[in-house]
Protein backbone atom coordinates (compact mmCIF):
# COMPACT_ATOMS: atom_id res chain seq x y z
CA UNK A 1 0.00 0.00 0.00
CA UNK A 2 1.07 3.40 -0.85
CA UNK A 3 0.66 5.83 2.07
CA UNK A 4 -0.55 9.65 1.19
CA UNK A 5 0.60 12.47 3.03
CA UNK A 6 -2.62 14.65 4.00
CA UNK A 7 -1.28 18.22 3.31
CA UNK A 8 -3.75 21.24 5.32
CA UNK A 9 -3.83 24.53 3.88
CA UNK A 10 -4.52 26.07 7.70
CA UNK A 11 -0.74 26.64 7.78
CA UNK A 12 0.51 30.04 8.14
CA UNK A 13 0.01 31.86 4.75
CA UNK A 14 3.40 33.36 4.57
CA UNK A 15 5.29 30.06 4.54
CA UNK A 16 2.80 27.81 2.13
CA UNK A 17 1.38 28.62 -1.47
CA UNK A 18 -1.84 28.72 -2.28
CA UNK A 19 -4.26 29.52 -4.44
CA UNK A 20 -4.80 33.25 -5.81
CA UNK A 21 -1.67 34.59 -3.10
CA UNK A 22 0.95 36.54 -3.53
CA UNK A 23 3.82 35.05 -2.42
CA UNK A 24 6.04 38.73 -3.14
CA UNK A 25 6.67 40.56 -0.16
CA UNK A 26 7.16 44.24 -1.18
CA UNK A 27 9.05 46.74 0.58
CA UNK A 28 8.43 49.88 1.65
CA UNK A 29 9.69 52.52 -0.43
CA UNK A 30 11.01 55.79 1.50
CA UNK A 31 12.94 59.17 1.02
CA UNK A 32 16.49 58.86 1.65
CA UNK A 33 18.00 61.30 3.99
CA UNK A 34 20.07 63.26 1.61
CA UNK A 35 16.14 63.71 -0.60
CA UNK A 36 14.05 64.83 2.69
CA UNK A 37 17.15 67.53 3.19
CA UNK A 38 16.80 68.87 -0.13
CA UNK A 39 13.44 69.07 -0.20
CA UNK A 40 13.08 70.91 3.24
CA UNK A 41 15.59 73.39 1.88
CA UNK A 42 13.64 74.15 -1.82
CA UNK A 43 10.75 74.64 0.44
CA UNK A 44 12.43 76.78 2.85
CA UNK A 45 14.07 78.74 -0.48
CA UNK A 46 10.75 79.04 -1.84
CA UNK A 47 8.98 80.57 0.78
CA UNK A 48 11.57 82.61 1.42
CA UNK A 49 11.43 84.15 -1.77
CA UNK A 50 7.93 84.38 -1.77
CA UNK A 51 8.28 86.52 1.64
CA UNK A 52 10.90 88.83 0.02
CA UNK A 53 8.59 89.26 -2.82
CA UNK A 54 5.79 90.22 -0.71
CA UNK A 55 7.92 92.79 1.68
CA UNK A 56 9.24 94.45 -1.53
CA UNK A 57 5.50 95.13 -3.12
CA UNK A 58 4.90 96.84 0.10
CA UNK A 59 7.98 98.72 0.28
CA UNK A 60 7.11 99.91 -3.37
CA UNK A 61 3.64 100.52 -2.09
CA UNK A 62 5.15 102.50 0.80
CA UNK A 63 7.10 104.71 -1.47
CA UNK A 64 4.12 105.53 -3.90
CA UNK A 65 2.48 106.69 -0.37
CA UNK A 66 5.23 109.15 0.49
CA UNK A 67 5.08 110.43 -2.49
CA UNK A 68 1.49 111.43 -2.45
CA UNK A 69 2.00 112.45 0.65
CA UNK A 70 4.53 115.15 -0.04
CA UNK A 71 2.25 116.30 -3.47
CA UNK A 72 -0.25 116.76 -0.87
CA UNK A 73 1.98 118.61 0.90
CA UNK A 74 3.58 120.98 -1.12
CA UNK A 75 -0.40 121.71 -3.15
CA UNK A 76 -1.49 122.48 0.61
CA UNK A 77 1.38 125.05 1.12
CA UNK A 78 0.74 126.53 -2.58
CA UNK A 79 -2.99 126.81 -1.32
CA UNK A 80 -1.89 128.55 1.79
CA UNK A 81 0.42 131.54 -0.41
CA UNK A 82 -2.12 131.80 -3.13
CA UNK A 83 -4.87 132.34 0.13
CA UNK A 84 -2.60 134.82 1.12
CA UNK A 85 -1.99 136.56 -2.43
CA UNK A 86 -5.55 136.80 -2.70
CA UNK A 87 -6.04 138.50 0.52
CA UNK A 88 -3.29 140.62 -0.62
CA UNK A 89 -5.24 141.47 -3.69
CA UNK A 90 -8.43 142.07 -2.20
CA UNK A 91 -6.73 144.60 0.20
CA UNK A 92 -5.25 146.69 -2.15
CA UNK A 93 -8.73 147.35 -4.37
CA UNK A 94 -10.30 147.79 -1.18
CA UNK A 95 -7.75 150.47 -0.57
CA UNK A 96 -8.45 151.84 -3.74
CA UNK A 97 -11.80 151.88 -3.84
CA UNK A 98 -12.43 153.61 -0.43
CA UNK A 99 -13.32 157.28 -0.08
CA UNK A 100 -10.63 157.61 2.87
CA UNK A 101 -8.32 156.65 0.51
CA UNK A 102 -9.06 158.82 -2.16
CA UNK A 103 -9.26 161.96 0.53
CA UNK A 104 -5.94 161.53 1.22
CA UNK A 105 -3.17 163.24 -0.45
CA UNK A 106 0.01 161.47 -1.76
CA UNK A 107 3.06 161.12 0.21
CA UNK A 108 5.96 163.30 -1.13
CA UNK A 109 9.22 163.90 0.48
CA UNK A 110 9.68 166.90 1.96
CA UNK A 111 13.03 167.17 2.95
CA UNK A 112 15.82 165.17 3.96
CA UNK A 113 16.91 165.73 8.03
CA UNK A 114 20.69 166.51 8.26
CA UNK A 115 23.15 166.56 11.33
Amino acid sequence: MISQTYVTRREPMTQSFARNRNIVRHTKRSLGSISQIAIICMLTLIFGLIYVAEGTKATSYDYEISSVESEITEMNVKKDDLAVEKARLNSVATVKNSTIAAAMEDATVSGYATE
